[in-house]
Parts: structure tokens; C-alpha cells; sequence
């Protein structure tokens, strides 16, 4: 890509009806020529439906996807347009953060999004962690994520019998065609985790279901760590079974909740790191039993209803 700013299309998925939008808001915020910049938004019911939908009739050389509830700062589209100078990187993400005026029981979720235990490597989606660096598809997220746009169409665009991870098998699928992700822990946006106990959990469930799902429509090893939170349901179900001995593992798990609630108490604060204690393990439990789930459903294409058909586009005027 030559040092002439390339033309940007970010585009917004939502709900039909909703009106107040803080992705597009933030949008006429951004540092960008507005010449070289086109806001789509796609409303439907299944979001790779509609983001398949809206990269059809996208202008950009690239492809700025965020969630409608995602803010970015205004130097964001800057700062990931100057990666794709390399030809070689074909898409750049970063974390989502809590916003510092968020309820405190959003930071707690925000506190077990971000802790290693409950998420692994997938933490970084949720949190500033290290430096630029060649990545894949664990610790970027769909909801701050630029892209090629001939890449994006040369794998097909999303998989439209996933939801989620359909950006999961997208990026699988950029790199064995021998493009480049990038995670940069500075490009960054503000959206608010779920705002109930009850979205969370659901969300949990809806993440380790999305993730089996994945897996049975597109294989990889890197899905391999994704089956420890079954396995650990597995183990409880069974270790009444083990006599004394099934004890240890329990015993070193609940070891390894306490060190994670420590270590978290020193970046995060001690009461919102305590409260997510419970979480921890939440997360695994509810994941667990969402992976479970996700490897016995039906899979099937989206329905007639969720066809592109059914999604209505909406360039928004910057001015």
C-alpha cells in the first residue's frame, strides 16, 4: 500500500430499530479524510449475515469492522491503516476495554474477561496486553478489527452458520492463505461488557457453543486449549468416582483461582478482583457445558429469514 491514505469502509451491524448507534457517533469523531471514509450500517438478526451483506456493496480498500456499542478514539483508523503498509498483514486488531465510568459490576466481568485463567491467550482481547506483535485468531475480536477488503472477499467473507466465532474461522482461513493479523495493544475501543449476571452467563454459554461449533465446520489445532473447560465439567461429574486422589486436581485448581485473583488485585484492585473470584470458575463451568452443547447441535445454513435479503444497508452520511 503506497503512503496515499486508502479509502476505509467501517461497517456497523445492529438490531432492527435500534436508533441511538455509539459506533457511528464515534465514527464522525474519527481522524480520517472524509473523502476517503463510508459508514455502513446492516441491520438484521444474525451478524455475519449482515456483515457479509454490507461488504458487498463496500468502496473501501479496507474494512473497519465495530460493534454498534464500540467507540473508538479519534486516531484509532489511523493507527491500523499505517499497519497495512506491509503488504504481508492482511488484517489488525485490538483489545476492547471497560469504559472507566462503567457500573462496578461490568468491571468485574471486565476483571474476568481480562484475567489469563479464566480466558488464556483470548485475554488480550479484553485487556492491554504486551506489545505489536504477529497474533492469531485467540486474541483478536470482532467487535475492533480492520481489514483488507480483497482478502476478506478471497476467503468468502464470514461463515454464516456461525455465531459466534465466525471471525474465528476467518482468520484460521487468512492465515493458511499466508496472510499476516496483528494484535496491537493500542489499538483500542471502549464498549461495556454485559450489563446483567444473567447476559453474562449467557454470553459464556453462547462462547463455548460457538467454539464447538467452529471446530466441527473448521478444525484446527489451535482449538485444542478450548477443550479444557468440558474436559474440567467432565472431571467434576466423574471425580466422586476417584476416591481421594481425584482430590488433587481440585485441589491445585482451586490454588490456581486464588494466585489469579492476587495477581489480578494488582492491576485491577483488590474488591473488583475478589468479587470475579466466584466468576473464574463460572466461566469455566458455563463454557464447559456451552462446548458441550455446541458439539451435539444441528448445523445448518441461516435461515430463509436471515438471508441477505433481510437485511437492510444504510450508507450514513458523515457531514
Amino acid at each position: 500500500m503506497s503512503n496515499v491514505l486508502p479509502t476505509v469502509t467501517i461497517i456497523i451491524p445492529t438490531r432492527p430499530g435500534q436508533a441511538e448507534i455509539l459506533a457511528v457517533t464515534a465514527s464522525r469523531g474519527l481522524d480520517y479524510p472524509r473523502e476517503l471514509l463510508e459508514v455502513i450500517v446492516a441491520r438484521g438478526r444474525q451478524p455475519a449475515v449482515q456483515r457479509n451483506a454490507a461488504l458487498k456493496i463496500a468502496r473501501g480498500e479496507l474494512i473497519y469492522f465495530l460493534d454498534d456499542d464500540a467507540v473508538p478514539p479519534p486516531a484509532n483508523l489511523r493507527k491500523a491503516v499505517a499497519h497495512f503498509a506491509r503488504p504481508e498483514v492482511k488484517m489488525v486488531g485490538g483489545p476492547n476495554l471497560c469504559p472507566p465510568d462503567a457500573p462496578p459490576l461490568e468491571k468485574v466481568f471486565a476483571v474476568t474477561l481480562s484475567s489469563w485463567l479464566a480466558f488464556g491467550p483470548s485475554r488480550a482481547r479484553y485487556d492491554v496486553v504486551g506489545k505489536l506483535r504477529p497474533t492469531n485468531e485467540k486474541e483478536l475480536i470482532l467487535c475492533n478489527l480492520a481489514a483488507r477488503r480483497d482478502a476478506l472477499q478471497e476467503s468468502g467473507g464470514f461463515d454464516e452458520s456461525l455465531y459466534p466465532n465466525e471471525e474465528n474461522a476467518l482468520m484460521d482461513d487468512l492465515q493458511k492463505r499466508g496472510g499476516q493479523l496483528l494484535y496491537d495493544p493500542e489499538f483500542t475501543v471502549h464498549r461495556r461488557p454485559r450489563p446483567t449476571l444473567k447476559a453474562f452467563c449467557k454470553m459464556l454459554l453462547n462462547y463455548g457453543r460457538g467454539r464447538a461449533e467452529q471446530f466441527r465446520l473448521h478444525p484446527t489445532a489451535g482449538s485444542a486449549l478450548n477443550f479444557v473447560p468440558p474436559l474440567f465439567c467432565l472431571y467434576l461429574v466423574l471425580w466422586p468416582l476417584l476416591g481421594l486422589i481425584g482430590l488433587i486436581p481440585l485441589a491445585c485448581y482451586a490454588g490456581a483461582v486464588i494466585i489469579q485473583t492476587l495477581a489480578s488485585a494488582v492491576k485491577k484492585g483488590i474488591v473488583h478482583s475478589v468479587a470475579a473470584l466466584p466468576l473464574l470458575i463460572l466461566t469455566h463451568l458455563l463454557y464447559g457445558l456451552g462446548f458441550w452443547r455446541g458439539l451435539f447441535t444441528k448445523l445448518k445454513p441461516a435461515a430463509p429469514e436471515q438471508s441477505t435479503g433481510a437485511v437492510e444497508l444504510e450508507r450514513i452520511n458523515l457531514e
